[in-house]
């Protein structure tokens, strides 16, 4: 992977997918998980964002690390890249709670669709709804509480190691004397 993206740091660029996708998909995961209606509509989307957020974390740490040794030691360097470090622990189970979320989702929907009877076959009104197993009721309710969870803590660590990593850039720059 390379360092450098015609003379920017990969990192610089990366780290902005993250930081603009994990907070919308964590946004996503709470509107889903509480709004039915928006899970049917919106649900599948909100995965493919965190699916993309999640597969960045990892491309933003590695940048970091490649960038991280081609500077000088700094210690707020070295915060910011632990932080860093441990952001998929958090963002990837915000993913899978969602997939599961919507997984669930489906399931229950196709379980209650209701049938139509085959051509030809007697009667040509739709017959009753059927109603979703037991086990997709509790299993939705688990999962939204698993992705509210999960988004609040991959939303409070991205923006822990944002900061972290703003303040590694930025230290000192409002001490500097203005042109």
């Amino acid at each position: 992977m390379p360092d450098f993206v015609n003379g920017l740091p990969l990192h610089a660029l990366v780290v902005h997918g993250v930081v603009v996708l994990v907070p919308l998909a964590v946004l996503g995961a709470v509107v889903i998980a509480l709004w039915p209606a928006a899970r049917r509509r919106y649900g599948w989307l909100v995965v493919a964002v965190a699916a993309v957020g999640t597969a960045m974390v990892p491309v933003a740490a590695g940048s970091g690390e490649g960038l991280e040794r081609k500077l000088p030691e700094n210690p707020l360097i070295e915060e910011h890249a632990e932080l860093g470090g441990t952001l998929i622990f958090f963002v990837l189970p915000l993913f899978l709670s969602i997939l599961a979320l919507m997984v669930v989702h489906t399931v229950a929907a196709k379980a209650t669709a209701p049938s139509t009877p085959a051509p030809g076959a007697p009667g040509d009104a739709v017959t009753a709804t059927r109603t979703a197993p037991a086990w997709t009721k509790v299993a939705l309710v688990v999962t939204a509480l698993l992705s509210i969870g999960f988004g609040v803590a991959a939303g409070v660590q991205v923006y822990r190691v944002g900061d972290a990593g703003s303040k590694a850039v930025w230290e000192g720059v409002e001490d500097q004397p203005s042109r």
